[in-house]
């Protein structure tokens, strides 16, 4: 959000802009210590000054720049920016300090603990800014029938011959604290969590593809490890065409007609998820409306996914886009 209405900056030509805007700031700034500063202070006590520039920089950039696509623009513009320079008390350069910054401000403890680790010439902050926009994304297909839409990780849609798959949001794994997803619908998919399973090999099953196949259990079973924990719910849907939840230990599953948020839901609905591994719940919401809580008894670590099925003698095809949501709060309505 920018101070004192200053508006988002999406182009090149803005940010060569603010980028002048700041240097002229920046100037007035040393101008300012400058005045303050003894005519015959030493070169080394610059340092100071050159501090309290980058400061007010950072502090601009990060009120008009927020992405890391406006970050790495700012960057490519003025290296000043890009680069860090020999004289800044700065560890990182400015464009790394204001990623840092907005990682650390805008991320939760659970979502710090699925970004990549900060490592001084592996991984940049700017880089790990681009996956905290990109948190949730389905990384992972499972069976013939599904795709991404127009190549956007954000988005799957049904596909192909008539038959489930199953789109998993597996690198963002969660063990603990409260995690909640929103999920745009389109037709009637289903929702939920299952267990992570990194040493399933997702090109082995190219026909449909279900959590709830019996014949699949063996596989699933096999990939088990102590993070699962000690629930025997492995994974849990909710089912948008007519609202019943779903779950299985791998063993057996059961379909619940009668949970107390049981409730269909049409296209253009946007789903929310509440994982709340301290309480071990699962709460559906509709359109920012608490249904209610879909399934306790909860622990180990979980991924998200989404179930589509193809018919080719539907008019409409199943789809979802899945985005990070704000935490709804208890009486249902979401913080702003």
């Amino acid at each position: 959000m920018a101070d004192g209405g200053g508006k988002r900056l999406t182009t090149t030509e803005d940010v060569v802009v603010m980028a002048e805007e700041l240097l002229r700031g920046g100037a007035d700034c040393r101008a300012r210590i400058r005045e303050r500063a003894a005519s015959s202070a030493r070169a080394r006590k610059r340092e100071p000054r050159v501090a309290a520039c980058c400061c007010y920089c950072v502090r601009n950039v990060t009120s008009f720049l927020g992405t890391s696509r406006e970050l790495l623009n700012l960057a490519l513009t003025c290296k000043s920016f890009g680069w860090r320079q020999p004289l800044s008390t700065l560890n990182l350069s400015l464009v790394e300090e204001v990623a840092r910054q907005t990682v650390c401000s805008g991320a939760t403890d659970e979502e710090i603990g699925c970004l990549p680790q900060y490592v001084r010439g592996m991984a940049t902050w700017l880089s790990i800014l681009y996956r905290f926009e990109h948190l949730l994304l389905f990384d992972v297909l499972l069976g013939g029938y599904i795709e991404h839409r127009n190549g956007d990780k954000t988005a799957v849609c049904a596909s192909g011959n008539d038959g489930i798959s199953v789109a998993v949001s597996s690198s963002h794994v969660m063990s603990s604290g409260a995690h909640y997803a929103e999920f745009l619908i389109t037709d009637k998919p289903s929702i939920g969590i299952g267990r992570p399973m990194p040493g399933l090999e997702a090109g082995a099953y190219q026909e449909e593809f279900s959590f709830y196949y019996s014949y699949l259990f063996p596989d699933f079973l096999a990939q088990r490890s102590d993070d699962w924990g000690n629930s025997h719910v492995h994974a849990c849907d909710f089912c948008c065409y007519d609202g019943t939840m779903s779950f299985t230990d791998w063993d057996d599953y059961i379909i619940d007609n009668e949970w107390e948020g049981k409730e269909p839901c049409q296209s253009g609905d946007t789903i929310g998820l509440l994982l709340n591994l301290d309480e071990g719940t699962l709460t559906v919401y509709r359109n920012n409306r608490r249904l209610g809580v879909m399934k306790d008894g909860l622990s180990g670590s979980y991924c998200w996914h989404v179930s589509l099925l193809f018919n080719r003698s539907s008019t409409v095809t199943d789809a979802v886009s899945i985005k990070r949501g704000t935490l709804p709060d208890s009486g249902g309505a979401t913080r702003p």
